[in-house]
């Protein structure tokens, strides 16, 4: 317990301890389940140091400006950007959320070491338009990202995020007040949205010393008239298919597949268990997240569109693909677009 009383105190303390995800200790996966690694980890620095895979774009990779796009009114109510990773631009009939923000040069705790972005990012941060409310799944070192949290510190948005997260904001410069930190099944209504948090299967920590001491989240986002569902980073669960039931249908679902291995099934998808996940939650249009930015696995940098697509054609899914930077409404996409 010492590591939490050191991190949180007070009324976020209560919240944590109060959490049926918290053990005690450390925040657990639904129905308990691990997060280790299957089987013998050996092979994998062998895989990782001799595989042959391009796990890096040979150059540079193209993508669209958004900023002339953004100017122009949404015609459908519904219109998104992917930035990158888990970075997408969200509006929504009105409103405006950016879920998982990293607009660092690097996914790693070091300015100078660490996975480090294949492109640029299509528009900085301060190039975005005005922003209702800042959607954050857990605080691994690609979803929160620390020199953009310094930036959005001192902007005036909400942001919406997991249980224990607020004390890494907090100690970021985010005022607390700005701050609204959910465990699963709670739903927040910021800038006109509600946000509600719901079952992941993953882990968390930003060091050797501190896993699985703050919650991670998949989201369901929804005005009034329409419901998205973002993944954050999630392995296959059960719990699928009762966030479908009870939250679904949806107009747009984002799943990570990317980062993905087998000795790592457990947390994260893939493409194949992506697209076992939309089904679970009822089908609808799908979009991926969570690849084509930054080096991450041991698979070839755009191994997970390519399998994705080919399985979604095979299993006559609706799968959208923009390109990094691509303004986009799903009703103008018929299916796979050329993000390449």
């Amino acid at each position: 317990m010492g590591r939490i009383e050191t991190a949180y105190g007070g009324l976020r303390l209560e919240r944590v301890r109060a959490s049926q995800q918290f053990d005690g200790s450390v925040f657990k996966n639904p129905s308990g389940k691990g997060v280790g690694l299957k089987g013998n980890p050996l092979p994998l620095f062998g895989e990782y140091f001799l595989g042959g895979e391009r796990r890096e774009p040979s150059g540079p990779l193209p993508l669209d400006r958004p900023h002339e796009a953004w100017r122009k009114k949404v015609s459908s109510g519904l219109r998104m950007t992917w930035l990158g990773h888990s970075t997408v631009l969200l509006e929504i009939d009105g409103y405006t959320l950016l879920t998982d923000p990293v607009f660092g040069e690097r996914a790693s705790p070091l300015s100078f070491a660490g996975p480090k972005r294949f492109h640029p990012v299509p528009a900085k941060l301060d190039e975005l338009p005005p922003i209702d409310a800042v959607l954050l799944s857990h605080d691994h070192y690609d979803h929160m990202c620390r020199s953009t949290m310094l930036a959005l510190a001192r902007m005036e948005m909400p942001i919406v995020t997991s249980l224990g997260v607020g004390a890494r904001l907090e100690a970021m410069g985010v005022d607390p007040s700005r701050i609204h930190e959910l465990d699963w099944g709670e739903q927040t209504d910021v800038g006109g949205l509600r946000c509600t948090a719901t079952p992941a299967q993953h882990f968390s920590g930003r060091s050797p010393t501190d896993r699985n001491q703050t919650l991670w989240s998949s989201w369901v986002i929804q005005s009034e008239r329409r419901k998205l569902f973002f993944s954050g980073d999630t392995g296959l669960m059960d719990e699928f298919l009762t966030i479908g039931a009870e939250h679904g249908p949806f107009d747009l679902v984002m799943l990570e597949v990317g980062a993905f291995h087998e000795s790592w099934g457990d947390i994260h998808l893939g493409p194949e268990n992506a697209l076992k996940a939309l089904r679970m939650l009822g089908g609808g249009t799908f979009m991926p997240v969570h690849w084509g930015t930054f080096n991450l696995a041991l698979h070839a940098w755009d191994e997970p569109a390519e399998t994705l697509v080919r399985l979604a054609t095979e299993q006559s899914q609706r799968v959208i693909t923009p390109r990094l930077g691509q303004v986009f409404e799903p009703r103008q996409l018929d299916g796979p677009t050329p993000w390449w």
